[in-house]
């Protein structure tokens, strides 16, 4: 084993010791660490960091940007032991992530999906079910993907309707109280589930072989679903188009909708809906009011009213 590549694993080790998951993170870093050995080098420096970091030249800037952050961050803590590490500056790469604007999937396209997910050609007829529940409850409880498909079955109280969401983006654990109808849905899949699929393994969602479902499967079966609907254009791979994380985008947008058109103090109750979602910063729900034209005039509105009641 290489120098590079042994120090390259000491510092995952030690950034998931402090709590972190790095999962993309460390795949990203294998990389370069694979294209700085074919390229004859045991040393970082900053001509072949940048070289790598613009390597996808049809990559957004701002994952060039990404990537380099990462290959700066090691080669900080590798400098410690290694002094012919270069430490690229500090905005080399400047550009700034720009946010997607959101997909707001209507009921419409919501019913299309999971109908067309229940058609999924199933040896076992577990599969359909599967990929229409977890759909489902990503539209109804604007969960991360990554949340759903990690929850194991003690996760999922179903006497109670409370979802414990352990592996967070940001390390946090919630609750996340769920609809009675949703209780219903998710009842019924795990008695499908039961038996199909023999309880050996912990995941709640699980494929016929009895495997987690993973991200990738699921964002795939969702490409492919949304190109047959004509909500992404057929290309090759996943295409271009709504993503499932728009999921997420639709539950926050028509939660905010519903409270601007009750009448209630938005304001007042953002908090209550960025704890719901695991957002950190409340900034982060704040977002989806200037994302979302129709929340975007709803503020306005609002703003409008309330000036002219002070002024009166």
């Amino acid at each position: 084993m290489s120098t590079l590549k042994q120090a390259l694993n000491d510092y995952i080790a030690m950034r998931r010791a402090l709590g972190f998951q790095l999962r993309e993170v460390a795949v990203c870093l294998r990389n370069f660490v694979a294209f700085a050995e074919a390229e004859g080098t045991g040393h970082i420096t900053t001509e072949l960091a940048l070289r790598w970091a613009t390597k996808p030249a049809l990559a957004q800037p701002a994952t060039w940007t990404w990537r380099l952050g990462m290959v700066r961050r090691f080669a900080v803590w590798h400098r410690a032991t290694e002094p012919r590490t270069e430490i690229p500056p500090a905005g080399l790469l400047p550009h700034r992530y720009q946010r997607k604007t959101p997909h707001i999937y209507s009921d419409d396209e919501i019913a299309r999906l999971l109908r067309r997910a229940a058609e999924l050609p199933s040896s076992k007829g577990l599969r359909a079910h599967t990929y229409t529940t977890i759909f489902g409850l990503l539209a109804v409880t604007g969960m991360r993907v990554n949340e759903a498909l990690s929850l194991d079955r003690p996760d999922v109280d179903l006497g109670q309707g409370v979802l414990t969401i352990r592996r967070t983006k940001f390390g946090k654990s919630r609750h996340v109280p769920v609809h009675s109808s949703t209780v219903g849905v998710l009842k019924q899949y795990a008695a499908t589930r039961d038996t199909v699929v023999p309880a050996l393994r912990p995941a709640f969602f699980v494929s016929e072989r009895g495997t987690r479902i993973t991200e990738w499967m699921a964002r795939y079966t969702f490409a492919k679903l949304s190109q047959q609907l004509g909500l992404r254009a057929v290309a090759k791979g996943h295409g271009r188009g709504p993503r499932l994380h728009d999921m997420r985008h639709r539950f926050a947008a028509r939660t905010l909708i519903h409270w601007y058109r009750q009448g209630l103090d938005v304001e007042r109750e953002l908090p209550k809906l960025a704890t719901y979602l695991g957002h950190v910063h409340i900034n982060e729900t704040y977002w989806y009011l200037e994302a979302v034209p129709e929340l975007l005039q709803l503020a306005t509105s609002r703003l409008l009213a309330n000036e002219k009641e002070d002024r009166s």
